[in-house]
């Protein structure tokens, strides 16, 4: 354990930044799991919705640093192609 007070600070946001990161890229992969089961049903109803909702978690995350921007345009280029795909 650290010895100088802003380090223990340090510790403790980046603790819950951590957290909340983990949480925000669980969500994602649920998000494009969602797509590729529509997919993978071949609905095209359900899967350009669930493209929809996918594209705004990703653009969320990047916009809150937990991806970086290029990945999250990697992440939606990659969902998207499958969807156009049907």
């Amino acid at each position: 354990m650290a010895n100088i007070k802003s380090q223990k600070k340090r510790i403790l946001t980046n603790e819950k930044s951590r957290q909340r990161n983990a949480a925000v890229k669980s969500e994602l992969r649920t998000a494009i799991r969602a797509v590729n089961t529509a997919v993978a049903a071949e609905d095209k109803d359900a899967a350009s919705a669930a493209l929809v909702a996918a594209g705004r978690k990703i653009d969320k995350a990047a916009t809150k640093g937990v991806l970086h921007k290029n990945n999250a345009a990697n992440h939606k280029s990659a969902i998207s192609k499958k969807v156009n795909a049907l």
